[in-house]
């Protein structure tokens, strides 16, 4: 939480990092912050998240009631499975949702990423499950993803996206970058005959690095 005006120019900086490496198409995808106990920033329905302004950003409470918004400007359809998350996870302060194309594609696929083949991946993500698809704009969406917010920091979406959440918006956002580019590398690793996996001593090496390093957030090694 922090500066309402910076946090509102920081949503924009995101929306415009998403739109340029081609993780939202049009006027997909969300952004939201927590700026109050009961009090969210969010970014507008129907604006493309490239060319959003501090102006269009819009500021709901905890059951999406609309606090403050200029003009025409509306929070985002998607606003609930955000809310979903802070209810949820005390520790989340933000939550990006956009639709990267390899991480969606394994959603369209069914497949969730598993698969244990890079260290920064299995230290800061572990593992990016789905959740069962449900109808955009209604509590479908935050009743299928609500099971994995007690032990992951993202998210697929069956059929739809990816869902990601931290401690701040650049945290979120990175975890968004980070499930595409593991999406990626699995992908290529797929066309290059498969991936080989890390075994699982090295993997519980990273697991003990995770928690040296002190790294926030959830992670299925906590369980452990």
């Amino acid at each position: 939480m922090g500066n309402e005006v910076e946090l509102k120019q920081e949503i924009c900086e995101i929306g415009r990092r998403i739109y340029n490496r081609g993780m939202v198409a049009a006027n997909d995808g969300n952004i939201s912050v927590k700026v109050g106990p009961n009090e969210f920033l969010c970014s507008p329905t129907g604006v493309s998240k490239g060319f959003m302004t501090p102006e269009m950003i819009c500021k709901v409470d905890g059951e999406g009631n609309v606090l403050e918004a200029s003009g025409k400007y509306k929070p985002s359809s998607e606003i609930k499975m955000h809310l979903r998350v802070y209810k949820k996870r005390e520790d989340v302060t933000a939550v990006v949702h956009a639709h990267p194309i390899y991480a969606t594609s394994y959603a369209i696929a069914g497949i969730e990423l598993t698969q244990k083949i890079m260290p920064e991946a299995i230290i800061f993500l572990g593992e990016v499950p789905i959740a069962p698809y449900g109808l955009p704009s209604t509590p479908e969406i935050p009743d299928a993803v609500e099971p994995y917010l007690e032990s992951y920091d993202a998210v697929l979406l069956e059929n739809h996206g990816a869902l990601t959440w931290g401690q701040d918006l650049m945290s979120a956002h990175f975890k968004m970058e980070s499930v595409e580019f593991y999406a990626q590398l699995a992908y290529h690793a797929k066309m290059l005959g498969g991936a080989k996996e890390l075994p699982p001593e090295e993997v519980a090496r990273l697991y003990e690095l995770r928690k040296a390093f002190k790294v926030p957030g959830r992670h299925p090694a906590d369980k452990m």
